[in-house]
């Protein structure tokens, strides 16, 4: 491969669409595609989510709007190359900005730590943002803990498996892991509504992140310094619910010497979730700051990685 046509095909649009998410986030004025897939999936479930075959008709729904989406982004993009490499670059660029959810999410858990300072029901409130779970009952100590599980599960889902799938099919491969992870959030639920229509989204979400959830991990670990912590990711990275949420909850519990999980309610039913470490602490506002340097290293190394793996496959296939 040529490395002109890598940079400008594959390490602009990465570099570009990683920056633009550093300064920009999600501003809500801007129209998101994730919107776009929420509506389609809604479409579709509002109409086949009734009667016989539901796991059957989920299932087919769930794939083909997964391959769809690969192929009407691989369409998009093949055709604004033909047309101008600079469009070619622009529209990635963006695809690769719209994917990532890298300073939403520690804007979001900034605030938290904030309003639980304030008060436990303003703390309540602004975690009701980011997680699935009943936040009126939850103790300042819980608004904490739910707020740092959730960055360290989006430092896979939001960052580092977009940019794995990147790097395996390029935009295509990332907007249709962005689809893959929109119809879970939606449908991938155990409850009587999406306990059969939701079986294959759940799944497919499960296979796509299990590779990018123990780099994560791995990325953490590395990130922190002591790369001894890995023996604590291995023991309680299986102790979850999710076969992935559970590794990167574990190297943030183990890097901050804290506990993760426990019982919680969700739509009304209490769910109980594996003690992930030991130490029962009170979670401070410096255990926030520390979380987020570690979530903003581990994405820098996952690009250094990239990056790394480029050069590999331009020297050895150029």
């Amino acid at each position: 491969m040529d490395i002109y046509l890598l940079i400008e095909i594959i390490v602009v649009p990465l570099l570009a669409g990683a920056l633009l998410d550093k300064c920009l986030g999600d501003p809500v004025w801007l129209p998101h595609p994730v919107v776009g897939f929420g509506r389609l999936i809604s479409f579709f479930e509002h109409r086949l989510n009734r009667g016989k075959h539901r796991r059957l008709k989920g299932a087919v729904m769930s794939v083909l709007l997964v391959i769809g989406t690969f192929l009407l982004v691989l369409g998009i993009v093949a055709a604004a190359y033909r047309i101008s490499v600079w469009l070619y670059m622009l529209l990635a660029s963006v695809g690769v900005f719209y994917c990532l959810a890298g300073k939403t999410l520690i804007d979001e858990v900034r605030e938290v730590f904030r309003a639980v300072d304030l008060s436990v029901e303003a703390g309540r409130k602004q975690v009701a943002r980011i997680v699935g779970r009943d936040t009126a009952r939850l103790t300042g100590q819980e608004v904490r803990t739910a707020a740092l599980e959730t960055l360290a599960e989006n430092l896979s889902d939001g960052v580092i498996a977009p940019l794995c799938w990147y790097l395996i099919g390029g935009i295509p491969g990332m907007m249709a892991y962005k689809m893959i992870n929109t119809l879970d959030s939606m449908i991938g639920y155990r409850n009587e509504r999406y306990r059969l229509f939701g079986t294959w989204a759940a799944r497919m979400d499960d296979v796509a992140n299990y590779l990018p959830a123990r780099l994560t991990s791995l990325l953490m670990v590395l990130a922190s310094g002591h790369p001894g912590l890995w023996r604590f990711v291995r023991k309680y990275g299986k102790e979850h619910a999710s076969p992935n949420s559970g590794y990167p909850e574990a190297a943030l519990a183990g890097i901050l010497n804290c506990r993760f999980g426990g019982p919680h309610n969700y739509f009304g039913e209490l769910v109980y979730k594996p003690f992930i470490g030991i130490n029962s602490r009170e979670l401070t506002t410096y255990d926030m700051r520390r979380a987020i340097r570690i979530n903003r290293m581990a994405e820098t190394e996952m690009l250094v990685l990239m990056l790394l793996l480029y050069v590999i496959l331009v020297r050895y296939m150029g």
